[in-house]
């Protein structure tokens, strides 16, 4: 696929998720595949914790967990009917619509994640706007990521529409946590391979 295919599909990705959006909860599987993950990142939270959640969607079924879980969840998406229905299922939260790669908080948060948000930034992007998410944290707080085995782009569907996916390597992920002051950073991938590849910022300085 050319530069000018993967461009095209990234200004596109936007509008399907906003297409997409009623039809989202469900598309979305219920399975929850990703516990094993969801349960280690609270391990290292207080109880009560507050956390943003960056790509949030419609809180289905990520941001749902957290906060039957407990915890004191913000969301983050920059499709205005995603979070239009996050709102109605759970007035309880805090929900706004922000573009990942411009996020203007001015708060911090015990811990801050993205599950199958932050890959569709570009790669200049995501180098771009890592330090900036990781600012977000409290000290002692902790990031988690999905992110994709190598560097470069791909693309996904989404209810059978096309959209733009991309990861830096993982040593370059590393590199930025470390420099952003993460104590440690630590990958964790399904025991059968599959699934999705996720990076831990352990303990923010």
């Amino acid at each position: 696929m050319t530069d000018d295919n993967f461009s095209a599909i990234y200004k596109n990705t936007h509008s399907v998720y906003e297409r997409q959006a009623k039809d989202w909860h469900n598309l979305r599987t219920q399975t929850l595949f990703e516990k094993p993950f969801l349960d280690y990142f609270i391990s290292h939270l207080p109880t009560g914790a507050s956390v943003l959640d960056l790509g949030c969607g419609t809180g289905v079924a990520i941001a749902d967990y957290f906060i039957k879980s407990g915890l004191d969840m913000t969301g983050v998406d920059y499709s205005k009917a995603m979070i239009a229905q996050a709102k109605e299922r759970y007035p309880q939260s805090t929900w706004c619509v922000q573009d990942i790669k411009d996020i203007q908080l001015e708060t911090q948060f015990d811990a801050v994640y993205s599950w199958h948000g932050f890959f569709h930034l570009s790669v200049h992007e995501q180098k771009e706007a890592l330090p900036k998410i990781a600012d977000l944290v409290k000290p002692g707080g902790h990031l988690m990521l999905t992110i994709g085995p190598s560097e470069g782009e791909v693309t996904g569907q989404v209810g059978g529409e096309t959209v733009y996916h991309a990861s830096l390597h993982p040593d370059d992920y590393k590199a930025l946590l470390l420099s952003s002051g993460f104590e440690r950073v630590e990958f964790k991938k399904e025991e059968n391979g599959q699934g999705p590849f996720v990076i831990y910022g352990i303990g923010k300085a």
